[in-house]
């Protein structure tokens, strides 16, 4: 593939600046395209055009911004193997990933909104005693900063984006420096779905500078951002004293808890799923398996056993399930927690320096790590309290509900967990303890858009889903009107 010259896409024309930086295909460790190293400039250059097109967005009847809306999905669902190809290139996921997940997630998401802004209500309440009737009026906030991570490059921007702008609102995404590409083209889509210009605006770069911008920026009220918990606690201090409307989606490190009646077949089948798809680069990825002391031993021959068989490579193979991680210093950083393991005495079964790698020549220089099985770890190591981010879980034993249920809460991360049990009672008494945004039992990442999703502890501030967004996209007023 071609060296691709990403520009920033601004009052719905694309501009070049005079400073970029490399961005690798994480399968190949080749420079494949070239990002803009935007800053202040460039990102108020895109207020500036967000702010000027909010008055006549706003304005927009609604059944119109929907109509725009669904055409942008409907002309994405048409070049899904395209995206799909461009995303595994961005991001080093497999490509049957993409085109089974990611893309058509993505047009999930904007029909979604799409859809539900059309039948999302305002308040009312007479009042008898006062003779008045009062009514709420949703208003959209202004300018939208929307930044999202590099893992589901068009997933998680969707997300964002579709909400922000069906309720009214104008947008400055900046999506990662490391998955710029498929947002790039995503401009291309937005201009052929007839959106007006500045509504949507991407400026492309680094964090700290084009990020930092937008979060700072005075003409921007509301910010989204998902991404790591450094970085959150920075822009946290950025956007208090302006008062910014803040959604943020930080990292996890979720619990899975097996317990002695899970129905094995299933769990390990969706236990390697939610530990390993993506390179387990989801923050909804499990990386501590909490298994019952009867069944323990019989679940870590069979999860091994399992992991080992994973095909990991070249990214285009549809045998592939492991790809490549997003960088060589992340790949660095994952495989030095196995390092630590190895150094605290725990036993690694499989994956990092068990079994050598066999990849094709032109992956060679590529990113890739095996899926990596760990036991004998105890709850106070690194590798239970931090957030690995990669192919990397740990199992350990437990013996009663009590002790799990704490042993599960002990990290400072509360995003998600998973819970087998065919036991109906204790499926529901264990979940309402679990200190955690969302509890799947006997599955994994199955997605309700209707139901609130978000993080608690240091996993994250506000909820998504359909309530959630329309509401966090939206100013109410009320009006009172006496009779």
């Amino acid at each position: 593939m071609r060296m691709l010259c990403v520009q920033n896409f601004i009052n719905g024309e694309f501009l070049s600046t005079d400073n970029y930086i490399d961005s690798y295909n994480p399968a190949t460790g080749d420079v494949w395209a070239q990002i803009p190293d935007s800053g202040r400039e460039e990102v108020g250059t895109a207020v500036l055009a967000a702010k000027q097109a909010f008055t006549g967005w706003s304005q927009t009847p609604v059944e119109e911004r929907s109509k725009i809306v669904n055409r942008i999905a409907d002309i994405l669902e048409t070049r899904i193997d395209e995206f799909a190809e461009l995303e595994s290139h961005d991001q080093g996921k497999p490509v049957w990933l993409a085109k089974a997940m990611d893309i058509p997630r993505a047009v999930h998401n904007l029909r979604f909104f799409a859809s539900c802004i059309l039948y999302d209500l305002n308040r009312s309440n007479v009042m008898d005693s006062a003779d008045a009737v009062n009514y709420t009026i949703k208003q959209p906030v202004g300018v939208a900063g929307l930044i999202s991570p590099w893992n589901l490059p068009l997933y998680l921007l969707t997300f964002k984006l579709a909400p922000a702008v069906i309720t009214g609102n104008t947008v400055v995404a900046k999506p990662s420096e490391m998955t710029s590409v498929t947002a790039f083209k995503l401009c291309e889509v937005f201009k052929a779905a007839g959106l007006p210009p500045g509504v949507i605006n991407f400026v492309f770069g680094l964090g700290s500078k084009a990020g930092e911008a937008i979060v700072t920026h005075p003409d921007v009220p509301i910010v989204s951002f998902t991404g790591g918990t450094v970085t959150a606690e920075r822009l946290r201090r950025a956007a208090a004293p302006l008062c910014k409307k803040l959604s943020l989606e930080l990292g996890g490190k979720n619990p899975a808890v097996i317990f002695s009646d899970a129905d094995l077949d299933k769990c390990i089948l969706t236990t390697i799923r939610s530990s390993f798809l993506n390179q387990g680069e989801i923050c909804l990825c499990t990386s501590r398996l909490y298994v019952q002391q009867d069944i323990y031993q019989e679940f870590v021959a069979r999860f091994f056993q399992a992991a080992s068989e994973l095909v990991v490579g070249d990214p285009k193979d549809v045998n592939t399930f492991t790809g490549a991680l997003i960088s060589k210093e992340h790949l660095a950083k994952v495989k030095g927690y196995v390092e630590i393991a190895r150094s605290d005495g725990a036993t690694v079964l499989c994956g990092d320096g068990v079994k050598e790698l066999d990849l094709p020549e032109k992956c060679r220089n590529g990113y890739f790590m095996r899926p990596t099985v760990i036991t004998n770890v105890t709850d106070d190591s690194r590798l239970m309290t931090e957030e690995i981010f990669g192919p990397v879980v740990c199992i350990v034993p437990f013996e009663t509900e009590e002790e799990v249920v704490r042993r599960a809460n002990s990290v400072k991360y509360g995003l998600c967990a998973t819970l087998w049990t065919q036991n109906l009672s204790r499926m529901h008494r264990i979940a309402q303890k679990l200190q955690v945004g969302t509890v799947w039992a006997n599955c994994w990442l199955v997605r309700d858009l209707n139901m609130p999703f978000g993080g608690t502890k240091e996993s994250g501030i506000g909820r998504e889903g359909a309530k959630e967004s329309l509401e966090f996209f939206t100013e109410e007023k009320t009006v009172c009107v006496k009779l």
